[in-house]
């Protein structure tokens, strides 16, 4: 594999933990390689891998636009992430608050339920 994709690995690990990206791993197709491969080497080895802003402001950029997106079901697993990165939960409800003003309170909303579900889950799981 390339650097970018080895750097790619260590951050994606670093952010989100040896046990979600090992599952990940395992459940890796011949089919989905070139997709796996895609955003290890974009995502994670060129933007999260870049020192131009802190890993917490990633953190936070990635669930406001997650949730003004739509795209709710990676919300859960980029709330865990902020474990590793320093976003609180303070921060992300302040992400949550533009999304809400720029983009529609039910988006919002909806990004504030899963983040609550988490956090508990994840109390649950300490």
């Amino acid at each position: 594999m390339s650097d970018r994709y080895d750097k790619g690995m260590e951050v994606r690990r670093s952010v989100l933990g040896d046990a979600h990206v090992d599952r990940a791993e395992a459940a890796k197709t011949e089919a989905d390689v070139p997709f796996q491969t895609l955003i290890t080497e974009g995502a994670w080895g060129n933007v999260w891998a870049s020192d131009a802003i802190s890993r917490r402001e990633r953190s936070m950029l990635t669930l406001a636009l997650l949730a003004a997106m739509g795209n709710f079901e990676e919300i859960p697993m980029h709330i865990r992430a902020c474990a590793q990165t320093g976003a609180s939960q303070s921060d992300i409800i302040e992400a949550f608050q533009h999304v809400a003003i720029y983009c529609g309170v039910p988006k919002a909303n909806h990004a504030i339920k899963l983040a609550k579900q988490t956090w508990a889950e994840m109390e649950l799981e300490d």
